[in-house]
């Protein structure tokens, strides 16, 4: 049986590991080891943080459908309230898109909302 030599594999493995670490500080981007904990850790939070990004985004439309709202002299909560009791189905990241795109369309929800809770 002929002898079978690992170092191009290793090597190989080991050079893999150091580019996905570039740009890393210290030795963390130019030492095996180092670097394979690095990237071990830097793989878990991205996906981690993938997830997290979710509920970044839901705040963010919040915050923008928030401030368009009380432009008009009405709460965030009021205002979603009464969309649902009108039966207006659109989900906050389109709420948010027609706050900062179509002012004009989302006046007309805010109205209808209005006359909802005077109602």
């Amino acid at each position: 049986m002929p002898r079978v030599k690992r170092g191009l594999t290793t090597h190989r493995r080991h050079k893999k590991i150091l580019a996905m670490t570039k740009g890393h500080r210290a030795t963390k981007h130019s030492l095996y080891r180092r670097a394979n904990e690095s990237m071990l850790k830097s793989l878990s939070y991205a996906y981690a943080h993938r997830r997290e990004r979710k509920g970044d985004m839901r705040r963010l439309w919040i915050l923008r459908i928030n401030a368009a709202v009380r432009a008009h002299g009405l709460k965030y909560g009021q205002f979603m309230n009464s969309l649902r009791r009108s039966g207006i189905e659109v989900n906050r990241k389109m709420l948010a898109d027609m706050a900062v795109r179509e002012p004009d369309a989302f006046a007309s929800l805010i109205t209808i909302a209005q006359e909802k809770t005077q109602a």
